[in-house]
């Protein structure tokens, strides 16, 4: 079979398991960065306890592999009465996982936020809550921007991960086509090549995103 009929013959599937790559990228990020910024605040906050738990969870997150994380989640819970169907154990894997990486990101950003500007909003009579809501959250979120992008495009090519608990995502898709094609090389490439447009693709936003905050701030 010539390369050309494989990729039409192959391209719905693969498009079909783009779209759940997408979907789980999407999904685990917006969920990753609420919690991500819960935690970072609950650090930052220094919050009795909580904080001590916030860094266990970002260092167990950070410190363990993802694969072994699907596995806990998806094969580990139900034998603590948890059972999850796949394309949720994908979501929270991915979610908690990203999470741990983008509180870090966010958490250095808050950082990086001159220790004049929480002064400033203080002796205006904002509470700690609204120093950093209004005053250091959006400076910390433009100094973020860079990290936070790319722990999405690594998000995106560790969706391929979820492929082990039968989840038909890209990579699943690709080795489905495989199985009946036999023609390893060029669908592997192929696969390679959406991962790649994807990557592309959110880095130009990134850029983009980059260059309105900066206007904005220039204002």
């Amino acid at each position: 079979m010539e390369w050309t009929q494989l990729f039409q013959a192959a391209l719905p599937v693969m498009l079909k398991g783009t779209l759940y790559t997408l979907m789980f990228a999407l999904v685990a990020m917006v969920l990753g960065l609420a919690l991500g910024f819960a935690v970072a605040l609950v650090r930052v906050g220094r919050v009795p306890l909580l904080s001590q738990l916030a860094a266990l969870y970002v260092s167990v997150m950070r410190g363990t592999p993802l694969l072994v994380q699907i596995f806990v989640i998806y094969y580990g819970l139900p034998g603590v009465g948890i059972e999850l169907d796949p394309v949720s154990a994908g979501v929270i894997s991915l979610t908690l996982n990203v999470a741990a990486y983008l509180s870090e990101s966010l958490r250095g950003g808050i950082a990086g936020v001159h220790k004049g500007q929480w002064d400033a909003g203080l002796s205006l009579g904002f509470t700690w809550w609204q120093t950093m809501r209004y005053i250091v959250a959006p400076q910390a979120l433009r100094l973020s921007v860079p990290s936070l992008s790319n722990s999405l495009i690594s998000l995106i090519k560790d969706t391929s991960l979820v492929s082990v608990i039968t989840v038909t995502e890209l990579m699943l898709a690709t080795k489905e086509v495989i199985a009946q094609t036999f023609q390893p090389l060029p669908l592997y490439l192929g696969a390679a090549a959406i991962y790649w447009a994807l990557s592309a693709a959110f880095e130009r936003v990134q850029r983009m995103v980059e260059k309105r905050l900066d206007l904005a701030h220039q204002r």
